[in-house]
């Protein structure tokens, strides 16, 4: 099978598309569902570890890559399923989240796939699994928002700023969103009460408090949000590497125990929530929004494309069209 590979860290070059063997339910892998894939997605997990950072390369190789075929975003077709698979049958439409799934074929646990809903494409519903999982954790299971709260979302025009509006209204909150003057018009249909074009106005320095604030594009650090939390309010960053000083304020905050800081992450990629966010998708109550389409054979460019940091929703591979 055709499959990204990446077998060295570094830029976008560094990944080539290569013939590989196949998956197959083997003895052992009882759990497992073969996949036939359409589609994935580009996420910032994907070119950290292409890049090889360095906390990513004390479990994926000091220096060469353990997991060298890309991708973390699944949507396709069930091709086969071990013996202990109860949920889906072959043939089924089905989405989630796997390691290596920028290839033909990927291997996944049961538990960490659901059915697509009826009312998206195979590459809608590969724009889904690891920005949606990102948001419900930070916004439902960290934060605990409730109705009436102030949240906040800086990046709000990226993957998981796009979902994080709209896990956020779902739950009534009363949300802020901070983008670019480009973005403003379609982050806004999403569900934002308020818009704030961060090219014309510091939201640190309005004057406003909110009860979460959530930095989803990791633009600002904690310190610089601080004085725009309520008493009881606090701050999240989905990706404390970026920029590297969010890391150290992560550690300062952690010896500090100051509990205005909070850095979820994404540990859990399955379960209740990605059912739940199958039910919010079939509802209609969220939805994803796709800026562009690559090829398998362009992932180099679609790599690109994201890690320069302004990308509209999300950047879809389709492996297999139709």
């Amino acid at each position: 099978m055709k499959a990204a590979v990446y077998k060295t860290y570094g830029p976008p070059e560094v990944l080539q598309i290569e013939n590989v063997e196949q998956p197959t339910i083997q003895e052992g892998h009882e759990d497992r569902v073969l996949i036939k894939v359409h589609a994935s997605s580009v996420n910032p997990f994907d070119y950290y570890h292409r890049m090889g950072f360095l906390p990513i390369r004390a479990s994926n190789g000091l220096f060469t890559p353990k997991q060298q075929i890309m991708g973390i975003d699944v949507s396709g077709r069930v091709e086969a399923i071990g013996k202990n698979v109860t949920k889906f049958k072959i043939g089924d439409r089905v989405f989630g989240s796997c390691l290596g799934s920028h290839a033909e074929y990927v291997r996944v646990r049961e538990d960490k796939i659901t059915l697509i809903p009826e009312n998206l494409t195979f590459n809608e519903a590969a724009a889904v699994p690891c920005v949606a999982l990102s948001a419900v954790q930070a916004l439902k299971d960290v934060a605990q928002i409730k109705k009436g709260q102030k949240v906040l979302i800086n990046g709000a025009s990226g993957g998981i700023g796009h979902f994080s509006v709209q896990v956020a209204r779902f739950y009534e909150a009363e949300v802020t969103a901070v983008c670019s003057t480009s973005n403003l018009s379609w982050v806004k249909e999403l569900g934002a009460h308020h818009m704030i074009d961060y090219t014309k106005e510091d939201f640190t320095k309005n004057g406003k408090r909110y009860d979460v604030i959530l930095d989803a594009s990791a633009a600002r650090t904690f310190f610089s949000c601080k004085d725009s939390l309520t008493e009881t309010g606090f701050y999240m960053t989905e990706n404390p590497t970026k920029p590297r000083y969010q890391l150290v304020q992560v550690l300062l905050s952690s010896v500090t125990k100051d509990k205005k800081m909070k850095g979820p992450g994404l540990t859990n990629t399955g379960g209740e929530n990605l059912e739940l966010i199958r039910e919010l998708l079939e509802a209609g109550k969220i939805k994803p929004v796709i800026e562009k389409v690559y090829p398998l054979d362009q992932i180099a460019a679609a790599h690109r494309h994201v890690e320069n940091g302004h990308t509209k929703g999300k950047v879809v591979i389709e492996v297999l069209k139709g």
